[in-house]
């Protein structure tokens, strides 16, 4: 297949996708939204700057929505920035669209993926609009319904604008499902649900040796926090939580990943006096992670909006007993008291509490990660997974290929 991804090139949730499709042999294309060398061996490489990404730093956001970086990031406050990208950024995709529309004609692909709705998913619908035959995948990501879609009267019409184009639909949660069909996707047309970036490999990210589980048990208790900053991660019920905990148990120690240098985090630590306990480490990488969680007892996600985390998922795959906000979302992984523990993103003391019990019970952490274990094999194995994804573009060309 000749396939162009309209994606975020420096995102590892896009790449880990991408690179699976040209790791299979297929003619892999890249229109990138933000300025990228990506480690890939793509057929093409193309600059689309949509929605002021030009501002942006080379550093990728992990997740979906928007990214925690850049200069702009220094100069205001992650929901202040995210704000701005929603009254602004749907001004810049009639330009960008005629950009990408050129780099649809050159390379003549069989199929366009974007991967996520603002800004690529409306980008590519734009650029598109005059090409009906053309398949257009498109990839929801985290919150782009719950939380960017009704955010601003332009951004719910963009949304809708790619719903009514998308011939195909790829969420990484049941809800995303009925949501899209809710901001006008047809429901006749093909929806698959798999995880985000492809899945979880397990050659990286895997649970520790016995010696090692042993060995961490007889050392402090760890606790990460792998959201990094983001306008709908609740870090401020996080680090209150923390605040909570160590005032009982200050031997407790929080591992903050792409939190180093940011403000936000900076200052909650200082005034909350935490430093002692708190690491805010710099972005990781995907190798560096998996050792992070392999050392940690507890993943917390303190998210009121999202899909399926990535990180969520790679945490108990490392075996790490989870604890996340208690969206709907989440619901279809996490089985509070058997796989995990469930709280108000907007409680500290929810969140404590919760953290104290997984704390105090060590069998319910052993019984959980065996839990995970297999639940990961099963429905986010990385190669059954893209294998999944591959047959689901293949069934999106039969459709468009049959007459009528």
């Amino acid at each position: 297949m000749k396939l162009l991804f309209v994606a975020d090139g420096r995102s590892p949730i896009a790449l880990n996708w991408i690179g699976y499709f040209i790791t299979a042999g297929h003619e892999v294309h890249l229109a990138s939204t933000f300025a990228c060398s990506p480690d890939l061996k793509l057929a093409s490489l193309h600059n689309v700057q949509v929605a002021m990404s030009g501002l942006r730093s080379k550093s990728a956001d992990s997740g979906g929505g928007s990214s925690a970086g850049g200069r702009m990031g220094k100069l205001a406050p992650v929901r202040l920035r995210t704000a701005l990208r929603r009254w602004l950024g749907p001004l810049t995709i009639p330009r960008a669209s005629v950009k990408l529309r050129q780099v649809v004609s050159y390379i003549q692909p069989e199929l366009v993926h974007a991967m996520r709705i603002p800004f690529e998913g409306m980008l590519a619908a734009k650029a598109l609009e005059d090409l009906p035959d053309m398949p257009l995948v498109v990839s929801v990501w985290g919150n782009d319904f719950t939380l960017h879609a009704p955010s601003t009267p332009m951004m719910a019409e963009y949304t809708r604008v790619c719903m009514q184009r998308a011939s195909a639909l790829h969420a990484d949660c049941r809800r995303d499902v009925r949501l899209a069909r809710q901001w006008g996707f047809n429901p006749e047309k093909r929806a698959f649900v798999l995880p985000g970036g492809g899945g979880i490999q397990l050659d990286v990210f895997h649970p520790p040796a016995d010696d090692d589980i042993v060995a961490r048990e007889q050392t402090e208790f760890r606790v990460i926090n792998p959201r990094g900053i983001r306008s709908y991660i609740r870090n401020d019920t996080f680090f209150r939580a923390v605040q909570i905990i160590l005032q009982q148990y200050p031997h407790v120690r929080f591992i903050c990943p792409a939190m180093s240098g940011e403000p936000q985090a900076e200052r909650w630590v200082a005034a909350m006096d935490l430093s002692a306990q708190v690491e805010l480490l710099p972005r990781q990488s995907r190798m560096q992670m998996a050792r992070l969680f392999r050392q940690s007892d507890l993943v917390v996600s303190p998210s009121e909006h999202d899909g399926t985390p990535n990180t969520l998922l790679e945490g108990i795959a490392c075996g790490c007993f989870p604890i996340a906000g208690n969206i709907e979302s989440v619901r279809e992984w996490i089985i509070p008291e058997m796989n995990g523990l469930l709280f108000d993103p907007g409680s500290p003391q929810d969140l404590a509490d919760n953290i104290l019990r997984a704390y105090h019970e060590p069998g319910l952490r052993r019984s959980a990660a065996a839990y995970n274990t297999q639940l990961v094999a099963e429905r986010a194995e990385y190669q059954r997974v893209m294998g999944q994804a591959e047959g689901e573009y293949r069934g999106v060309l039969l459709t468009h290929a049959r007459p009528g």
